[in-house]
């Protein structure tokens, strides 16, 4: 028993030492943090925390719960003290080796500072000197000046901004490529499109719009800020040297071109972002694409594929830790540049680069009809809020075929209009239009070549130019010989499969009539020295010489278009949708194709009768 109340008395005298030695450990920390942070900002911590009360206590675990939360910055109950205090004074370690380290750095500024001590004052003095002089003199001040009154000169809209379609029923004549191309852009995975369609019809426009549609449509890709980046691929070239390049970026070095100051001093190379990557997010425009150079296509066909613009520089040092962050990152990474290519040609497909192609979706754009372009007229006589008469928007149609031109030629005689008669009650009249038209030198680009008289020898055939159709006058004469020394004659000017055609029709006519042109002098011509290439002036180029043989008057109300074969047989030709459009532009609105071509036949033709035909004989019926 007595040996049981030793060691219990033992065990109590250990720890009454252990805690007398905790306590003085406590008011050692204590006058510590005193000596580090001062007593009134220990006082100050200890009342905005409450813990006056036990940071003063005489109960040790209140001590280390008050040092705990003023040191550790911990909110729990002490559970072990011990442990507790040895974090105290870990933390406190670090923060008296800061405290070692900061006054070393001190000591060592201060010394600078004495030795240099001259110099900075005069940097100092220099510096406040500059900044309250400026780097401006005279010179700088002036041309300041002269820049800001020019900027103060405000013209008002350019009126082909003012009437430039906002809306996508401004968009006329091209609702199925307007359909076409919102379809591709506002798909989950949108595609690069080019565009192909003859000048003035509304690619850019319409490009435009459909991006503006497709940020309202929810499975869209694009954001609310995507950029429409326009460029003209006529201007972009490819720079061998790399020093300039616009369209994918380039890299200024500090030799050749000079950079940023800070740069140029350090000999860093600068990598100067280009239209790609300012298009990151949105889409890329480029109106005439088939006019690039050969070698910017294949290397924007890098970009397409990659989605990034990669710089290089025989100036740029990995290693250097001088070289700021953004510079790093464009050199090590690339400069981003993901977007949609929107192209846009007057080119037929075939001169486009097939790769190019072959990474794009295609969308035509038909020409513009007559009744389109008073249409566009129309409209944009309402947003100038004028009075344009019938006539005249019939006349302003004549004259062009591009909705682009007939928009100008309505502002200068708007322009004409009010220099003449003033802005009040504005009426344009068809005189108005005539005398523009005088004074600019217009020409109609288009007759009505229709008539309800039949002519001997003389059809209408199709033909087609890029994306514009055109009617041909063909006429055929024929002089009846006693002997077999006629010849046949055809335009100079036209191309060998032309040519080849002729001879076709010689042996369809002699299959038809028995009549050999060998006994005929026959001389076949294209008003206006037509320069016609391939077969599908076919089938006019044989009616005129059968109508010129036989004597018997064609229909002059019909255009024709296909080609022929030895055995009467109609093939199918290229160009439908451009002929038909050519021969509607004529007046002509009875339009014979082959029977083969009628899925060709655009679905938005009004007024148009489109005859399929298989063989001669069914022509034969129609055209006497």
């Amino acid at each position: 028993m007595n040996k049981n109340n030793n060691v219990a008395m033992d065990l109590r005298n250990e720890f009454t030492n252990m805690m007398k030695d905790i306590d003085i450990q406590v008011e050692a920390i204590k006058e510590l943090l005193n000596k580090l942070y001062g007593e009134k900002y220990i006082n100050e911590a200890l009342k905005k925390l409450n813990l006056k009360k036990q940071f003063k206590s005489d109960n040790i675990e209140d001590k280390i719960f008050a040092l705990q939360k003023l040191v550790l910055k911990k909110q729990d109950y002490v559970d072990n003290p011990i442990e507790c205090l040895y974090e105290i004074k870990k933390e406190l370690s670090k923060k008296i080796a800061l405290r070692h380290v900061e006054n070393e750095i001190e000591e060592e500024v201060e010394k600078y500072l004495l030795e240099k001590q001259d110099k900075l004052i005069e940097e100092v003095k220099l510096s406040i000197i500059k900044k309250k002089n400026g780097v401006e003199n005279s010179k700088t001040i002036k041309k300041l000046v002269e820049l800001q009154k020019l900027d103060a000169i405000k013209l008002s809209k350019s009126i082909m901004e003012f009437l430039r379609p906002e809306d996508k029923d401004e968009i006329i004549g091209q609702e199925r490529a307007l359909t076409s191309l919102i379809s591709k852009l506002c798909s989950p995975y949108p595609q690069h499109i080019i565009l192909y369609g003859p000048p003035g019809v509304g690619k850019t426009t319409t490009a435009r719009l459909a991006l503006k549609i497709a940020k309202q449509i929810k499975s869209s890709v694009f954001m609310e800020d995507a950029p429409f980046v326009e460029v003209d691929g006529t201007t972009l070239r490819w720079d061998p040297r790399e020093i300039t390049n616009p369209l994918l970026g380039s890299v200024h070095d500090p030799i050749y071109q000079g950079s940023k100051r800070e740069l140029a001093e350090s000999g860093t190379p600068e990598p100067k972002i280009g239209l790609v990557t300012k298009a990151h997010g949105g889409v890329l425009f480029i109106d005439e694409i088939g006019e690039m150079d050969y070698m910017l296509q294949n290397k924007l066909l890098k970009v397409l594929e990659d989605k990034k613009v990669e710089f290089s520089s025989s100036y740029y040092d990995p290693d250097d830790e001088n070289i700021p962050q953004y510079i790093k990152k464009l050199f090590d990474e690339g400069a981003p540049a993901d977007f949609v290519l929107i192209g846009a040609t007057t080119r037929d497909p075939s001169e486009i680069n097939p790769a190019l192609r072959s990474r794009c979706a295609e969308v035509y754009f038909e020409p513009l009809t007559k009744k389109d372009i008073q249409t566009i007229v129309l409209n944009a006589a309402n947003k100038l809020k004028i009075t344009i008469e019938d006539r005249a928007v019939e006349a302003i149609s004549e004259y062009t075929i591009e909705g682009r031109r007939a928009v100008n030629i309505l502002a200068d005689v708007y322009g004409f209009v009010v220099q003449k008669r003033g802005q009040e009650d504005i009426t344009i009249t068809l005189d108005d239009v005539h005398e523009v038209a005088a004074l600019s030198r217009l020409t109609p680009q288009f007759k009505n070549y229709s008539k309800e008289d039949k002519e001997i020898g003389k059809t209408y055939g199709l033909g087609v130019y890029g994306f514009l159709g055109s009617i041909l006058e063909i006429e055929a004469v024929a002089f009846k010989k006693d002997n077999p020394s006629g010849n046949v004659r055809f335009n100079d000017t036209a191309g060998s499969m032309a040519k080849d055609s002729v001879f076709n029709a010689a042996t369809v006519i002699r299959k038809i009539t028995g009549e050999d042109l060998s006994f005929y002098d026959v001389h076949v011509n294209v008003v206006g020295g037509g320069n016609i290439d391939g077969p599908s002036a076919g089938l006019a180029i044989t009616l005129a010489i059968l109508s010129a043989i036989e004597d018997k008057p064609l229909r002059q109300d019909i255009a024709i278009t296909g080609e022929i074969s030895l055995s009467g047989h109609i093939k199918p030709v290229g160009g439908i949708p451009e002929k038909i459009y050519g021969a509607i532009q004529g007046g002509i609105k009875n339009i014979i194709i082959p029977k083969e071509n009628i899925k060709d036949v655009p679905s938005n033709l009004d007024d148009v009768n489109i005859i399929a035909v298989d063989n001669i004989n069914e022509v034969l019926e129609i055209v006497y």
